[in-house]
């Protein structure tokens, strides 16, 4: 017989939706945050020329820097006050993970509960300046050096004033954007931070599919092509979904506990481990490192002669590790699979699981508690890992291949660009059902109460 609770978030529609006041207030504060972020990636950076930055980002295309402008809604393309997005943010909060499962002091950091994660975000919201600082002054040299070897005068008055300005400007567009994150959070619906992403992701689809329907206009994509790609677009969807979503749960038992009344049944619970753990991080690292020659090749200009062994060297790495080439999709699959294995290392630690089961009396059925159990949830953990990261990969080298031989250079159709959507679309629309169960609760609680009263 279904539960009172069961028949409540069965009952969750568009009518309840209507009536949730405060679920509708944080929906229109997410939007209006979103609209001004929009906004902002439209506004130059003071002494940046916007006319001549099109021409000169499309000769620096393929490179590093189409992952930060995918990520910030163009925001790079046109040079605007929030270029960088919040990249720097997360490049900051990637190292003080890290650092917090090597580092023994930021590890026991870690442990103090809320005021050690206090710590640790002020630690990472001092790294996220300094990076900005640090990619806003290269940032703006290499504008400078770039645009005087091509003859583009991107920037009006080129000197030490404008690499300070600029790097200060930087500055204040990434932190207003962790705030407006911040607040999205807190005041608004899902999390801030990744729903910024996925806005600058989403904003660029209408850009691909009008290339897309374009291109079958002219010719120049057959239609059979584009059906395909939209089928494959909602394959991937669908199994993202399926497998974000996907855990291996470990039941989990405690002991019968004594109470005044007499003994009470163990407990049992699970332990969820889910198949992608690693998240999005294994094809973004893999994808900076694979692309970090082109990227030197583009911004050092004229200055790396091609006659010198270095401009050798970079010119055949661009060559075997170009988009589409087969060299760059094997890389590209390692790269995935390595750093799925590494960052699942770094995130989950089944020596420290096990002994906090130990500790509260909690115990895997047929395994001992202590070692065995760490050494139990590693091989588990293994097995799920080879899924993971098979997943992952299929998911990002299937799209590489289809723009590299379609020609739709665009990260919007990327797997990383899709994992990203698709995680943040759904882990908000779960947030919005949370909010119309609570409230549907309150509802149910007043009316009990007011039974109450007329009895």
């Amino acid at each position: 017989m279904a539960s009172r609770a069961d028949n409540i978030a069965s009952n969750l529609n568009l009518a309840n939706f209507s009536k949730a006041t405060e679920l509708k207030k944080r929906i229109w504060f997410t939007v209006g945050a979103l609209i001004v972020f929009r906004f902002l990636s439209f506004v130059p950076l003071p002494g940046v020329n916007p006319l001549i930055m099109e021409t000169l980002y499309n000769q620096t295309r393929g490179g590093v820097l189409d992952i930060f402008n995918a990520f910030s809604g163009g925001s790079l393309e046109r040079m605007s006050l929030i270029a960088l997005g919040v990249m720097p943010y997360i490049t900051a909060s990637i190292v003080v993970q890290l650092a917090a499962s090597l580092h023994p002091a930021l590890a026991a950091m870690k442990k103090e509960g809320e005021s050690g994660r206090k710590k640790l975000n002020q630690y990472t919201r001092y790294g996220a300046v300094l990076l900005t600082a640090i990619q806003g002054w290269v940032l703006a040299s290499g504008l400078e050096a770039y645009g005087a070897s091509s003859g583009l005068q991107a920037v009006v008055n080129p000197g030490l004033l404008f690499r300070v300005g600029a790097v200060i400007s930087l500055i204040g567009g990434t932190m207003f954007l962790l705030w407006l994150g911040e607040q999205i959070t807190s005041r608004g619906i899902g999390n801030g931070v990744s729903l910024i992403i996925m806005a600058g992701i989403v904003a660029q689809m209408p850009k691909f599919f009008g290339n897309l329907f374009e291109g079958g206009r002219t010719g120049s994509i057959s239609p059979f092509l584009i059906f395909g790609i939209v089928i494959m677009l909602i394959a991937l969807v669908i199994g993202i979904c399926f497998l974000e979503r996907a855990t291996r749960r470990l039941l989990i038992q405690y002991p019968k506990r004594a109470t005044q009344r007499g003994m009470m049944a163990a407990d049992r619970s699970h332990l969820p481990l889910k198949i992608n753990t690693a998240g999005v991080i294994p094809p973004i690292f893999a994808s900076s490192l694979l692309l970090l020659p082109l990227t030197i090749t583009q911004f050092a200009g004229n200055s790396i002669s091609p006659d010198t062994k270095m401009g050798q060297a970079i010119v055949t790495l661009n060559q075997y590790l170009g988009h589409g080439k087969p060299l760059y999709m094997l890389f590209y699959a390692l790269g995935i699979i390595f750093f799925s294995f590494f960052y699942t290392a770094v995130v989950f630690n089944p020596e420290e699981t096990a002994e906090n089961l130990k500790k509260n009396g909690g115990f895997i059925p047929g395994i001992r508690p202590g070692k065995n159990t760490a050494n139990y949830l590693d091989y588990v953990l293994t097995r799920i890992t080879v899924l993971g990261a098979a997943y992952i990969t299929v998911v990002c080298v299937v799209p590489e291949f289809i723009m590299a031989e379609t020609g739709m250079g665009t990260l919007f159709f990327g797997g990383t660009s899709l994992l990203i959507v698709v995680n943040v679309t759904v882990d908000t629309i779960t947030q919005i059902q949370s909010h119309l169960l609570a409230h549907q609760y309150g509802d149910l609680i007043k009316k009990a109460k007011l039974k109450g009263r007329l009895r």
